[in-house]
């Protein structure tokens, strides 16, 4: 569930200085094989490469993917941009065959889950 995925990211994610971007890598059984640490941005974005948000996925034989950041600011309203990310990173794994179940926005101790408000998932 987004709750249980932002249960296991939410501490550190929300005390971050700068916008980072976390990939939760599952198994068949949407159990966590590994969360990799992809990018740490600035204080209010951070530029991503779709390609690399499934390289630990294809190495790990991962079956699906949650994406994670955080905002900074406190604040996990999700960007254009955020949504953006997120429907390119759905579109990726259609073609690549892991699935992205998620896109979690961490906020101060809050989060949002962009698949739960229908933001960038079709």
């Amino acid at each position: 569930s987004p709750a249980d995925a932002a249960g296991l990211i939410q501490f550190e994610m929300s005390g971050l200085l700068q916008e980072n971007l976390w990939v939760l890598l599952l198994d068949t059984r949407n159990r966590v094989i590994k969360i990799e640490k992809l990018y740490q941005g600035s204080l209010n974005s951070s530029s991503v490469r779709i390609g690399e948000l499934f390289k630990a996925a294809l190495t790990q034989s991962a079956a699906s993917i949650i994406l994670a950041h955080n905002h900074p600011s406190g604040d996990p309203t999700p960007s254009p941009e955020d949504i953006t990310l997120t429907r390119a990173a759905q579109n990726a794994g259609h073609l690549l065959d892991v699935e992205v179940l998620d896109h979690i926005v961490v906020g101060h101790n809050k989060f949002i889950s962009m698949k739960d408000r229908g933001l960038g998932f079709s």
